[in-house]
């Protein structure tokens, strides 16, 4: 399968975790996927691993609003244009309301939204020349259905969902597609934060954590044209998690 042939994608947090599974996917459909990261040598790590040809890193840090515009004019320069953003680099963090301070929400805020917003700002140029491009949210079920102890990060989220569904309706005309995925549990060390899997996931509908290969296959799907006629959709993929669980 090959439907994302010449397809330059540019793909945030692709150094580790679902950001690395995303771009290797991306990259076996036949596109050439740029890796970015706050972490230039783990990108390139990763980009050596999916091969030349096929994958550049390129150092971004998605809270810097310049390091979004040369990652992204460093990626035209090579490649003459830019099919598609995969806004994937996020943070989690796991406190309860009372125990949450200022620093720690902003740290939240500039990542998972603004980092957001200063990605979809970046790539709009270029895509309006070409008057085509698609642009996905990897957003978060807590953004509907949050848990304890993570009321910022859900509100993050959750801001990122309505940006989303208000700049679809703005960027259509031009051509510009704005989706979202919404991953429930995955197993990065981000979610499990490095230990075993948690014995709740039996109870999900399909019994399981997710696994990184599962949230990429959604996002190829919406960076081709496969997807052509979705905007401002949000894709789900949790097993089941937000129906409830599956407990007799």
């Amino acid at each position: 399968m090959s439907y994302l042939n010449n397809h330059v994608i540019l793909v945030t947090g692709a150094n580790r975790g679902q950001g690395k599974a995303i771009a290797q996917h991306l990259a076996t459909l036949g596109a050439i996927v740029a890796i970015g990261a706050r972490n230039y040598d783990e990108a390139k790590v990763v980009a050596k691993k999916i091969g030349e040809g096929h994958a550049i890193p390129v150092q971004l840090d998605v809270t810097k609003e310049l390091e979004w515009k040369s990652a992204v004019d460093e990626v035209i320069n090579k490649f003459g244009k830019l099919d598609v953003l995969v806004n994937n680099a996020g943070a989690l963090k796991r406190k309860s309301f009372t125990e949450t301070n200022l620093d720690e929400y902003q740290q939240l805020i500039n990542i998972n939204q603004l980092g957001v917003f200063m990605g979809m700002q970046a790539v709009i140029p270029q895509m309006e020349k070409q008057q085509k491009g698609s642009i996905i949210n990897n957003v978060s079920i807590s953004a509907f259905a949050p848990i304890s102890q993570s009321s910022a990060y859900a509100a993050t989220k959750a801001s990122v969902v309505a940006m989303s569904k208000a700049a679809a309706i703005e960027l259509g005309p031009k051509g510009i597609r704005v989706n979202m995925i919404h991953p429930g549990g995955v197993e990065t060390a981000m979610s499990t934060q490095g230990k075993d899997v948690p014995t709740y996931y039996d109870s999900v509908p399909l019994g399981r954590i997710g696994q990184p290969i599962e949230i990429a296959r959604a996002v190829a799907f919406l960076a081709s044209d496969e997807s052509s006629y979705c905007t401002g959709t949000e894709i789900v993929v949790d097993g089941g998690m937000t129906l409830g669980t599956s407990d007799e």
